[in-house]
């Protein structure tokens, strides 16, 4: 997958979970923090990261780098994810299912988080495993790397999305992979833009190539003013039928 540039997105920063952390030495103890950050545009891409120092602006500083460098692309389809997903990474285990829209995000903890920052309406989330914040949105994370609208899959598989899905299924998958191709964003399978709008030039060109040669034969029969031009067709048919011979009743 191609790089994603976050200089280019609008992407807002969340603080999940604050941690405070003190480390024995032989002289005394030395405080830190540990801060989970989440980074998304709304519109798809989102990124964790975690950020350790001494002071909290510190901390919450290093996270957003590290999540900035982190940032995955969610393949949405409409306001939801394509299909169900179960991961475990860990001790932590997520389930994501897409919802119907007006559903809402059924989630808590990191996990919520994590895909409101995505830009994900309508889904239904269960963290089955460890209640551990880290954990889970590194599960989370993991899980939406896994999703892959039906097109992809037919892609992979070279087939068309017809033969797997039902129809109305196949249109949104179009419909939510047109709008990431004219966003320049690739498919989960390819660094390109979706083909179809590459492929669709093609035809194009062919159908000028012809319309070019149907029409240079029109231009080289050019007749001068005044002559008779019998049709091609009535002309054809003269002469493949003879004329018939006139006969006497009376004939031998």
């Amino acid at each position: 997958m191609a790089l994603i540039n976050p200089d280019t997105l609008n992407l807002e920063e969340r603080v999940i979970q604050t941690n405070k952390v003190q480390k024995t030495h032989k002289g005394g103890r030395t405080m830190s923090w540990s801060i989970l950050v989440v980074v998304g545009d709304g519109a798809g891409y989102v990124g964790v990261g975690l950020g350790k120092a001494r002071a909290i602006p510190d901390a919450i500083r290093k996270g957003v780098e590290a999540a900035r460098k982190s940032l995955v692309h969610v393949p949405m389809v409409g306001t939801t994810i394509p299909h169900d997903v179960l991961l475990r990474q860990g001790g932590a285990e997520v389930l994501l299912r897409p919802a119907s829209p007006g559903t809402g995000v059924v989630a808590g903890g990191s996990v919520r988080a994590v895909l409101e920052a995505a830009g994900v309406k309508d889904i239904l989330a269960k963290s089955l495993g460890s209640s551990n914040k880290v954990n889970t949105a590194w599960a989370t994370i993991a899980a939406l790397k896994q999703l892959k609208r039906a097109t992809d899959v037919a892609r992979l598989r070279g087939l068309n999305v017809n033969d797997l899905v039902s129809r109305a299924v196949a249109n949104a998958s179009r419909a939510a992979e047109q709008e990431d191709s004219a966003q320049g964003i690739g498919s989960v399978v390819s660094d390109e833009p979706v083909a179809t709008t590459i492929e669709a030039s093609a035809p194009a060109a062919e159908v000028q190539a012809l319309v070019a040669e149907a029409s240079a034969p029109d231009a080289q029969t050019t007749e001068t003013p005044g002559a008779v031009v019998q049709p091609v067709e009535a002309a054809a048919v003269s002469e493949s039928t003879p004329t018939p011979t006139p006969t006497t009743e009376g004939g031998a």
